[in-house]
């Protein structure tokens, strides 16, 4: 995986936070079998900054814990046409993944769990929307956190 990682936090990013993001990205992208050039961006920032980007793009005022934003979304208006041996050598940009390093600590206090787990909880959530997961149906749901629970328990961070 080729991470471009991003602390706009005020006070600055743990070096810890910045390591399991890291490591969760490379193990989540192993086990989805991703191309090694696969790209994908994490920024970590604060309650503020994530909610003017949750109010510009999803129209709710208040700060959320993670946004993702997927280069692969289906809208036939931003398709680009490409010779099919190109886009094969070209690497895959999954897009970017926001994260609010005050709402992981208040949901990890919330949930009585550790910041890591929160923080590994979100960086996984995130990575698999920009994969194509959700969870609006039950199904889907089932699917998606069952993935969440095996690549978290790999890394250690079982709840």
């Amino acid at each position: 995986m080729d991470l471009e990682l991003y602390d706009q936090t005020k006070d600055g990013a743990r070096d810890a936070d910045l390591q399991e993001v890291r490591d969760l990205i490379a193990l989540a992208g192993k086990t989805l079998a991703l191309k090694d050039d696969t790209e994908v961006s994490v920024t970590l920032m604060n309650n503020d900054d994530i909610q003017k980007i949750n109010e510009e793009y999803r129209g709710v005022d208040r700060p959320t814990d993670v946004i993702s934003f997927a280069m692969n979304d289906d809208d036939e208006d931003d398709l680009i046409v490409m010779d099919p041996e190109m886009a094969a050598e070209m690497p895959l940009n999954l897009g970017d993944i926001m994260i609010s390093v005050d709402k992981v600590d208040e949901q990890a206090a919330f949930l009585k769990h550790s910041r890591e787990r929160e923080l590994g909880y979100l960086v996984v959530h995130g990575f698999l929307h920009l994969n194509g997961y959700d969870h609006l149906q039950p199904d889907d749901e089932k699917e998606m956190f069952g993935l969440q629970r095996q690549i978290l328990d790999a890394y250690g961070l079982a709840k």
